[in-house]
């Protein structure tokens, strides 16, 4: 690997100021982006989907814990395996109860749901140390239906909004693997007295794009919420305000 070549301090200040211009542009995109984001449509979710948590069976309505926001990781876990998927787990070790803390307050609620049963799942939590919901869709259609679990009996191969013709012309070999298989994703949920709807999904590369709470906060049809009063009980390691360098 090549090392930056070596400048003096005013050669580096006009190459920093021009990538500055640069990152300044790339802000404002994203916030329009996000922008975009939050005016998405939204689908009611009408099919019950019973999941398998510690305390028992639960529907997607259960997972919001009386919030108003949910953002689901689709952890693959296939039922056969025995151990987690290795870059899901290395994503999950990077959430902290901070985190969490910072979603709760702004009225969202963070799960993880996979396909392999409730036992795996609590035994892999109690190896990796986590506090996270994690629920079983074990024997459910909830996975495939949102196109985490690859399986051409069940539904056509479909993945990141692609289709296995549209992938296989950009050369793509994904579904060339042995089905069913299981791939990774996120997704967000609003529930508006008492109906969910399903606002947003990602897959793919785009899941590596993490950058603390404001950035999951950003996937949701709600946004950062930046312009509500402040909740109440809110912690003071929660309540430091952010302030706008972007201009």
């Amino acid at each position: 690997m090549s090392l930056p070549r070596i400048a003096t301090r005013d050669e580096w200040m006009g190459a920093r100021k021009a990538l500055l211009a640069k990152e300044k542009e790339l802000t404002r995109q994203r916030d329009a982006l996000n922008a975009e984001r939050r005016d998405l449509p939204m689908v009611e979710i009408e099919k019950d989907y019973v999941f398998d948590g510690p305390a028992g069976a639960v529907h997607v309505i259960d997972l919001f814990e009386g919030r108003r926001q949910l953002i689901v990781y689709h952890f693959m876990f296939d039922p056969e395996w025995e151990d987690g998927c290795p870059s899901c787990t290395a994503g999950t070790d990077e959430l902290s109860p901070g985190f969490l803390e910072h979603l709760h307050v702004r009225d969202t609620s963070y799960a993880m749901v996979s396909r392999a049963p409730l036992a795996k799942l609590e035994r892999w939590r109690e190896k990796q140390g986590w506090d996270l919901p994690w629920y079983s869709s074990h024997g459910s259609d909830f996975n495939h239906d949102f196109g985490v679990t690859i399986d051409e009996s069940v539904a056509p191969a479909q993945y990141n909004f692609r289709t296995k013709a549209e992938a296989e012309a950009m050369g793509s070999d994904l579904f060339e693997a042995d089905q069913p298989f299981e791939m990774p994703g996120r997704s967000c949920f609003l529930q508006v007295d008492g109906r969910v709807f399903h606002t947003y999904s990602q897959y793919a590369r785009g899941l590596e794009s993490t950058g603390g709470s404001y950035y999951f906060l950003d996937l949701t049809a709600l946004g950062r919420q930046e312009d509500w009063e402040e909740p109440k009980g809110r912690s003071e390691s929660a309540r430091s305000a952010t302030p706008d360098f972007s201009s």
